[in-house]
Order: C-alpha cells, then sequence, then structure tokens
C-alpha cells in the first residue's frame, strides 16, 4: 500500500467497498484511492471514476463490474482511480475550496498545488504498468446521446473509442484533462454516459469496460468511415462572470431557453434564438477557441433583445444546470470532421 496525505494506493478491494454509494465512500476511502488489481495479463486498463464528484455511473459501473469478477479472475490488470470522494459526500462537481479534479492533470496550465502533484504521481505510477488503454467515465447534465472523446487522430483510438459509441467527439482543449494526459502513453478516450441515475448509462459503461479487459489486440483494419460520427470541438462557451444569467426565468438578464439541451449534437442553422437579452453590456456570451483566441461574434450575435446564431454549428453538452454552466461553460461548439 502507498500513501500520501492526498491520495493512496491499495491492491486490493476494501471490505463493503463494493456496496457503497458514492456518497457514503468518504466511511471507508478518506482521500482519492488508486485501487491496482491483478488478473490473468499483466497489461492494465486505467479506469477513473469521479473525477466529478457529482458524476456517479462511471463507480456504479465499476461497483458491479467488481462483484461479478470477485468470483472470476479480471481478464487483465485494472488501474481504478476513485477520485473526488469529498465532492461525492455532498453530490457537488467538487467543493468550493477544490480545483476540478479534471482540469489538474499534466499538461494543464493551472498553478502548481497538491491535486497537481497527486495527479502527476498517479499518472507516473500508471506509466510504468504496461498501459493498454485508459478510460475516463462521466456523466453531462444536458440531454447529450452517449458519445466517446478523443484526443488524438489515430486508429487505436477509433478502434476504442467506437466499442462504446459511434458519436465521437475529437478535442484537445480544455487541457488538463485525464485523457490528454494518458493519450501519450495508451489510446485514450472519455465516455460520456449522459445523466446521473439512468441504468442504461451504467450498465453501458459496464459493458464497455468489460470489453476493454478482454481486448486482446487491435484490429490490423481501420475504422470504416461508415462506422463513426467523427466531430471537431473547436470553442468552449463561457458566460461573463459580469453577466447575470438563467434559464427560464425571464426577470434575468440573460435568460436562456428552458429546452436549450434539446439542440445538443444538432446542427443549428443560422438565426437560431437562444435566450431573451435584458442588459446592454456586451459581450453575452464567450467563445474560446483551440488558440485561445475569443470569437464569439463569429458564432453569436444579438438582434431585437434576442441572442441568436450568427454561423451554422453543432452544439454539445448545453446544460440547463447553473452552478454546472457557472463552474464549467454553457456548452462547446462543434463542427463535423471529415474522416477517411
Amino acid at each position: 500500500m502507498m500513501n500520501s496525505n492526498t491520495w493512496q494506493l491499495l491492491k486490493h478491494i476494501p471490505h463493503g467497498l463494493l456496496e457503497t454509494t458514492a456518497k457514503d465512500l468518504h466511511q471507508i476511502l478518506d482521500k482519492p484511492t488508486l485501487l491496482h488489481l491483478p488478473g490473468r495479463r499483466q497489461s492494465s486498463v486505467f479506469v477513473s471514476v469521479l473525477l466529478h464528484g457529482n458524476e456517479d455511473t462511471g463507480w456504479q459501473a465499476m461497483q458491479q463490474l467488481l462483484q461479478h469478477y470477485q468470483t472470476h479472475t479480471l481478464p487483465r490488470d485494472l488501474l481504478l482511480l476513485i477520485g473526488n470522494v469529498d465532492a461525492a459526500r455532498e453530490g457537488l462537481r467538487c467543493l468550493p475550496e477544490q480545483p476540478d479534479y479534471n482540469r489538474v492533470w499534466p499538461g494543464g496550465s493551472a498553478a502548481d498545488g497538491p491535486e497537481q502533484q497527486m495527479m502527476q504521481d498517479i499518472t507516473d505510477y500508471a506509466r510504468q504498468q504496461n498501459l493498454a488503454m485508459s478510460v475516463d467515465i462521466h456523466n453531462n447534465t444536458g440531454l447529450n446521446p452517449h458519445y466517446a472523446c478523443i484526443n488524438q487522430l489515430e486508429q487505436r483510438f477509433f478502434h476504442l473509442a467506437t466499442l462504446f459509441s459511434r458519436t465521437l467527439v475529437y478535442f484537445i482543449k480544455p487541457i488538463g484533462v485525464q485523457s490528454l494526459a494518458f493519450a501519450p502513453l495508451c489510446p485514450a478516450v472519455t465516455i460520456e454516459c449522459g445523466p446521473v441515475g439512468t441504468q442504461f448509462g451504467i450498465q453501458h459503461a459496464q459493458e464497455f469496460i468489460n470489453a476493454c479487459l478482454h481486448l486482446n489486440e487491435w484490429p490490423d483494419h481501420p475504422v470504416a468511415a461508415h462506422d463513426m460520427d467523427l466531430f471537431h470541438t473547436v470553442g468552449v462557451i463561457k458566460i461573463p462572470s459580469s453577466i447575470n444569467f438563467d434559464v427560464g426565468n425571464n426577470a434575468s438578464e440573460v435568460c436562456f431557453d428552458a429546452d436549450l439541451d434539446h439542440l445538443n449534437f444538432r446542427e443549428l442553422p443560422i438565426n437560431t434564438p437562444l435566450a431573451t437579452v435584458h442588459t446592454e453590456q456586451r459581450p453575452v456570451l464567450e467563445v474560446w477557441d483551440e488558440q485561445g483566441r475569443e470569437c464569439a461574434a463569429d458564432y453569436f450575435k444579438v438582434e431585437n433583445q434576442t441572442l441568436i446564431t450568427c454561423n451554422t454549428f453543432m452544439p454539445s453538452m448545453f446544460t440547463l444546470d447553473t452552478r454546472i454552466i457557472r463552474q464549467d461553460c454553457l456548452g462547446y461548439i462543434m463542427e463535423r470532421l471529415p474522416h477517411s
């Protein structure tokens, strides 16, 4: 067992862990914990869950999977990172005094701190374990299909991602995320399993991880273009801190439509309305592209007190959760990426 002030390494499953909800994990694990569990093959699958404490589908999926393997040997070594147990206790993405646990991995721009050092240490340990692949499991708050995110346009990444979904999203921003840190080490994906609390999301994640554990080798052939829908995230949409906003509340300076999340993964034509605007302050949205350029004017404008699109694009992860919007973002701008 390895311990530090911020995280611990265990090579066994503590008693009662597989029967404990995310909210009660702190009663067994007092800090982020990496479980290193042996399997028949000494090539490891790395899985991270609860990097956001309010997204527990990954934990429930791994609980069910490991309950099965209590009476069977794992097909290969498993490295399971159980992340922000303190935030999970409160049902929050992260605690107010904490950084986002999926923005502090190696390669990020956040100032050095204990969380950054923790993720560096975990990455260094994983690097030594003959990594076969890496999976980070997440939920999202808006209406989105299940999809997989990749950070390299390479066939092994395509094969891994399409085991989960034919819908793939390629991104290189934001930095400091788990999949970007592990992409130089092995094929790495982030899987988005829809809203918290859906049995389909839990089952889908469990089946995917089980498939990863059984995957013996990467196919020689490329993934056919007709077997995946590939998108590229070209910008992140944020709301300036000086703007008062809400969803469905017309008394706010910017009132977003109550069905905003129904627009996710749909091609939005020019002049699509998104919000009612009751302020003269501009801009009411910011869009930051991969080069760090602010480019909201390329996508949005305000006409007759209505925020509308001025370019065609496809959004993802539009959410109605104002806390998440303020902590992270309103959503992302994507475009189709040709694949041959």
